[in-house]
């Protein structure tokens, strides 16, 4: 089952990352990918603190799955961090994507960041919870992002 997925990541540093990672359904069936994907970061960058949270909360609507892309500073960056704290709030499946070793657009590598979700202690139904993260290029992600959403979202009972 394909699965309405937003996607975190820091847009200044990783954004050509992001969008291999995004895109990577082009290839593939659509139903294969595990996702669906709507948003039009390109647009959001250019608003206000108030306007972006506004367009986040909007782009989280009709989610099950929030996927975090994690380059060298993604855990550091407040819109991600505000995007992991909505997507629990609203019993979003989270999981984790190490992009680091994705080449960007000069053909670079990045150093690996520091895992987001290590902030937070989450729990659900009382139960302490971890939230799982892999790594695209090692964990062969373009076949395996399907079932880790799948998987995400079971978890979270969606």
């Amino acid at each position: 089952m394909a699965r309405h997925t937003f996607f975190s990541f820091h847009y200044e540093r990783d954004v050509w990352r992001a969008g291999q990672v995004r895109n990577s359904w082009v290839t593939q069936e659509r139903v294969a990918s595990g996702f669906f994907d709507k948003a039009a970061w390109e647009e959001v960058k250019k608003k206000g603190d108030a306007a972006i949270k506004a367009w986040i909360d909007a782009e989280l609507k009709g989610t099950s799955v929030t996927v975090v892309l994690i380059g060298a500073e993604t855990a550091t960056r407040d819109y991600v961090n505000y995007e992991i704290t909505q997507s629990w709030a609203k019993n979003n499946g989270l999981l984790g994507v190490y992009i680091h070793n994705l080449k960007d657009a000069a053909q670079k590598t990045d150093t690996k960041g520091a895992n987001p979700f290590s902030q937070w202690t989450f729990k659900r139904n009382g139960v302490v919870v971890s939230i799982p993260t892999y790594d695209w290029v090692s964990d062969n992600g373009y076949a395996n992002l399907g079932s880790w959403i799948e998987t995400a979202a079971n978890a979270a009972g969606r």
